[in-house]
């Protein structure tokens, strides 16, 4: 089948699954197609938040084939300048809090296009990644990131194990809000990690900004689990594995990185306690009920600011939030002329579902074909894009966290 329904917690394994999100259904939200598909009318899933009674991690209970979401993946972090210099600015973080050395391995699970791992390459660690994404995993290995095309397992651990050693560091961005078996992952993980000082980091994009600025696009069925810190200090230590620091980083509208090590962590840091108590303050209550008003008035605000353009309407940015938004405000496709992305990975593709032309952000400078409103669909970068087109005379559209029109 194409997709499944969850029936218990992905951390803890409770069967106590409440719906606390109810969004639209969608195709999966990076899946673009090309102009031959034109006409094809997309699968679209069922998309809705649970909580975990027992532990309170928040989840997707709908679970889309990995080989659909993933195979031909088209997000590469190494077109976004700002992830450059966020993998660059972690990378050296890394090394100095942990005082890797020359010759370390640095694994990356999920490690894209390896722009991450080329940090760590230039300062003399030894690197090996791992992603599905046959495409993307050829250029890394192309580009010299050492690059096995695989989802990560006990089994892809046990490989890197006898090629190359124990890891002083694994790393996963947003992976380990990916899959389905986080179970799998860790234990592959704990057998892959040096015992002594090894440590796996990841980050992954926080529940509490998810909730406080109203970040319903940054659901979709990529995202399996909406992480928060409480609920994953006994998934740890029920795997001998240990939290033993937690900061939140600005990454994806708000993320957390996360530090872990096998065996007894240390006393917790006091930045873990600042967030526990955060968690316990913004999570408590009716937050997702309270977050469902803020989308039906966000969506509202949309809505009729469109109506009111005279004239082309253009999206900037088609990041994988595009889609469920699109979808969760009603946005049809005869509302927006196309996209421009930076991405030529994008370009010259149709948007998921409502099959937008994606075009080169050339396009916007086009003398003839300046359009009258821009909605930024990448509204994590709007200052950015805002600035970059000061001769720009129309208006633009911030849709989130808060409506702007400017």
């Amino acid at each position: 089948m194409s997709f499944r329904i969850r029936s218990s917690c992905r951390l803890c394994g409770s069967p106590q699954l409440e719906t606390v999100l109810q969004l639209q259904a969608t195709p999966p939200a990076n899946e673009f197609v090309t102009l031959a598909r034109a006409a094809e009318v997309q699968p679209e899933y069922p998309l809705y938040l649970s909580r975990c009674g027992d532990c309170g991690h928040v989840q997707l209970p709908v679970v889309v084939s990995p080989d659909i979401l993933f195979s031909n993946y088209v997000y590469v972090s190494g077109t976004s300048p700002s992830f450059v210099r966020h993998f660059s600015d972690y990378a050296a973080d890394m090394v100095a809090r942990f005082g890797l050395k020359p010759g370390d391995l640095v694994v990356d699970i999920g490690s894209n296009d390896g722009t991450l791992l080329g940090f760590f390459k230039s300062a003399g660690m030894r690197v090996q990644g791992v992603d599905p994404a046959k495409k993307i995993a050829e250029q890394a290995n192309a580009s010299g990131i050492q690059t096995i095309c695989a989802f990560f397992d006990r089994g892809t651990a046990a490989k890197i194990l006898s090629d190359h050693g124990p890891a002083a560091l694994v790393l996963a961005n947003n992976v380990f809000a990916h899959a389905d078996d986080l179970q799998e992952i860790a234990h592959g993980v704990r057998d892959i990690l040096d015992p002594l000082r090894g440590r796996f980091v990841f980050e992954v994009q926080y529940l509490v900004d998810l909730v406080q600025k109203t970040l319903f696009d940054m659901v979709y069925h990529e995202h399996l689990s909406y992480h928060a810190l409480q609920p994953l200090l006994p998934f740890f230590g029920s795997l001998g594995m240990s939290v033993i620091d937690a900061s939140r980083v600005a990454t994806h509208g708000g993320s957390i990185r996360v530090v872990v090590q096998s065996g007894r962590g240390l006393e917790s840091s006091v930045q873990m306690q600042d967030l526990l108590l955060l968690e316990s303050r913004a999570l408590s209550g009716d937050p997702f009920g309270d977050m469902t008003h803020r989308i039906q008035r966000a969506g509202q605000q949309v809505r009729d600011a469109l109506h009111g353009v005279s004239g082309k309407i253009v999206g900037y940015g088609a990041p994988a939030k595009l889609t469920t938004l699109m979808y969760q405000f009603g946005i049809q496709p005869d509302q927006i002329a196309y996209v421009v992305d930076d991405s030529p990975w994008k370009q010259g593709l149709l948007t998921p579902g409502k099959h937008i032309a994606v075009e080169s952000p050339e396009r916007l400078l086009e003398p003839d074909n300046m359009p009258a409103c821009i909605v930024i669909f990448a509204w994590n970068f709007a200052e950015q894009i805002i600035k970059k087109y000061p001769q720009f005379k129309g208006s633009f559209i911030v849709p989130l966290p808060e409506f702007q029109k400017v």
